[in-house]
Order: C-alpha cells, then sequence, then structure tokens
C-alpha cells in the first residue's frame, strides 16, 4: 500500500457480499449485519462490526469497534476516515471491471459524503487474495497434467467408440468418470463440441439430442478440474481433434493462426520479463488479438484472450482482457491465467488454451500444449 501511495484499505462486507472479506477475516459463525474491516497503510487495522455480531468475530485477532445505529456506524467511519483522505474499495469506475465491482453503488456513495475519495482495489486486491502458494502451484501442475492425459482418453475414447456410435454427451461422461477416478473435481462442463457446434465458445452437450460423432467430423473438448482440497486451484484446457487421417487444409490454416497468436502472446510476456517491463492485462490481449486480425479474422476472436484463474476457475486477479473489459491491473509474480484465443466460423470454431503463471523468474506454461491437431481414427 505503501509502494502504490494508498493511504488506506476499506473492505465491506454484506451477508458474504465481498469474498475478499474472507479472506481477511473469518468470523465463527453466521453474520447477520454489515461490517467494515479498514486496513491503514501506517497503522493497525480496525474491524467495525455491529453489536449483535460482534462475539463472531472475539477472536478474529483485529481490535474491534462497535456500532449499533445508523447514527453511529457513520460517527464511527467519521473517526476512521479523516475528511479529505483515500481508501481503495473493492469498486470498478464505471464497473469496468465486474471480477473487482464487490461493493454496491451506495455504499461507496456514503463513503464519499464523508469527504472521502474512494479509489479501485484492483491491484492491491489481487496482490493481497490472488497470489498462488507453492503448495497451490505444485497442485496446478499436477492437475494440468492429467487434464493432459484425459483430454487424450478422451479422444481415444472417441475413435474407439465410432463403429458403436458415440455422442458429444458420452464423450463429456467419460471425461467426468475419468475426473472421479482421478480426484477431480467440477462444478460444471466439460466442453465437448463437434462442428458447428465449436462455434459456440460456452456449448456443452445435453443428454437428449446431442450429436453424433462420425468421420470427417470436427471436435473441441475444453476441460477444467480442480482436486478436492478447499485450498486447491484449476486447471484449464482445450484441445482440438479431426476425425479421419488428414486435417483438411481449412481447419489446420486455422489452427495454425489460433496457435501462432497462443504463442505470440507467450513470447510477449517473456520478452517484457527479460526488458524489466511491467505488463498490462489488456496488452497481451492486443498482441494475440492483432496477430489474428493480421490473417483477417479478427472478427472471429469473440471473447477474450484470457481469464485469471484460482480456487474458481475464473479467478479475481487480472484477466488478459482488452475487448470485453480494458483490465489495466498489471501481470504480477504469483498469479495464474490462461491464454485461449479462439477462431469461431459458422462451420466449426477453433480454440487453443493454456494456462501459464507468472512466477518470479518469468511466466511459465504450466499445462500440456498442443502443436498438432489429433487425429481420430477408426478401429
Amino acid at each position: 500500500m505503501r509502494r502504490e501511495d494508498l493511504p488506506g484499505w476499506l473492505v465491506y462486507d454484506y451477508q458474504g457480499s465481498n469474498p475478499v472479506f474472507s479472506q481477511l477475516v473469518t468470523p465463527a459463525g453466521h453474520v447477520t449485519r454489515p461490517c467494515l474491516l479498514f486496513v491503514p497503510s501506517a497503522s493497525s487495522p480496525r474491524l467495525l462490526v455491529h453489536h449483535v455480531d460482534a462475539g463472531k468475530f472475539a477472536d478474529a485477532g483485529v481490535p474491534l469497534e462497535i456500532y449499533s445505529d445508523r447514527n453511529s456506524v457513520i460517527s464511527a467511519l467519521r473517526r476512521m476516515l479523516p475528511n479529505g483522505s483515500r481508501v481503495a474499495m473493492e469498486y470498478s469506475p464505471q464497473g469496468a471491471l465486474p471480477r473487482v465491482s464487490k461493493v454496491d453503488a451506495g455504499t461507496v456513495e456514503l463513503i464519499g459524503s464523508l469527504g472521502v475519495t474512494v479509489e479501485s482495489s484492483a491491484d492491491l486486491m489481487q496482490y493481497v487474495t490472488q497470489r498462488w502458494s507453492r503448495e497451490q502451484l505444485q497442485d496446478h501442475k499436477l492437475t494440468a497434467a492429467k487434464l493432459g492425459s484425459i483430454v487424450k482418453e478422451a479422444f481415444s475414447y472417441t475413435g474407439s467408440q465410432l463403429n458403436n456410435g458415440v455422442t458429444e454427451f458420452q464423450v463429456a461422461e467419460f471425461i467426468r468418470r475419468r475426473f472421479q477416478e482421478e480426484g477431480l473435481e467440477s462444478p460444471d462442463g466439460p466442453i465437448v463440441a463437434t462442428n458447428e457446434h465449436s462455434s459456440d465458445p460456452h456449448f456443452e452437450p445435453a443428454a437428449e439430442g446431442s450429436s453424433m460423432v462420425r468421420p470427417g467430423d470436427w471436435m473441441l473438448i475444453d476441460l477444467w478440474a480442480k482436486p478436492g482440497s478447499r485450498d486447491s486451484v484449476y486447471a484449464d484446457i482445450t484441445w482440438v481433434a479431426y476425425v479421419g487421417d488428414t486435417v483438411p487444409e481449412r481447419h489446420q490454416s486455422i489452427f495454425d493462426i489460433v496457435t501462432g497468436a497462443r504463442d505470440a502472446a507467450v513470447k510477449f510476456l517473456e520478452d517484457s520479463f527479460n526488458q524489466g517491463l511491467e505488463v498490462q492485462g489488456w496488452q497481451v490481449d492486443d498482441v494475440a488479438r492483432k496477430y489474428i486480425g493480421r490473417q483477417g479474422y479478427d472478427g472471429y476472436f469473440t471473447h477474450r484472450l484470457g481469464h485469471s484463474i484460482g480456487r474458481e476457475v475464473h479467478g479475481d486477479a487480472v484477466n488478459l482482457d482488452g475487448f470485453e473489459t480494458l483490465d489495466t491491473r498489471r501481470v504480477i509474480p504469483g498469479v495464474g491465467f490462461s491464454i485461449e484465443p479462439g477462431i469461431y466460423l459458422p462451420e466449426f470454431g477453433m480454440r487453443s488454451e493454456i494456462d501459464a503463471y507468472m512466477s518470479e523468474n518469468g511466466p511459465v506454461v504450466t499445462s500440456p500444449l498442443q502443436r498438432e491437431v489429433v487425429l481420430i481414427s477408426q478401429p
């Protein structure tokens, strides 16, 4: 906070509205009233809680200030936040970064009415709560390796079942069974999409109406999972395959463009680190998007380049995004993220997704890297 010239950080929560709060303070039970944790850069933190909830924070390790009615909470805030001061909150101007916007507009207005300037805690929040531990990184790498094996097994399973008739949904069920066997879990997915279905970036096959996989089909599989422990982080990859002996020229050309954009983004991160340059999320997106645009497909890359990865598959740290948002957060050591450029044509979609981690020694690709389209052959 001192390095960023932030005098204080005010973390507001009401009944779980701000997950940042629970990562900093853990109450001993259900809390029913608003709570505010104030962390000054030059003194000790203080926790403002309602009288009825005070007992839940007796062992929180933070000095408590108690309020009871509306006037007393405002008076306490005036003492904590002198007129003319500045605080960071989980707020993003004009809602530009939805993963940062945890505080309602009314609360931001209240703090502003006390003569206090509210700034975004975007970079501060990711530094404090979103960096991976050494154990999380190792777990992530193991999970990513398992996903790499499972996606190849899924393509092999598809080939082995072609003569019997196999659907997108059955392949997805195969992947879910493998997750269970490997001790992995995911609340949804995977994406198993053939032909025009792969043009929908978030397509998921249902038991009814799922397409049969046949020779000559294009197949995209996107799978994400993590180990069962609460503190583990996700891995998330996307691979593609063709059912046949030779990849069609059109598909191969689009695959080469997408993987070229992916690799250009990695190289930009590496080169920037080696030159001692800080990188913001939007800048990485810009490199890949321009690469695809030079090939004439800029109108077919319809989502951000990558998302933060953490305890949720879409985490709260920096996204590689200059398209859906302009993410000006820095790619700092300790954060993980996906790199997944795509081109989505009416007849088929192409995406190549890898995971990466920004270490103290530079960016590291942490998942298997697809170099060639997988060929699925009939038995």
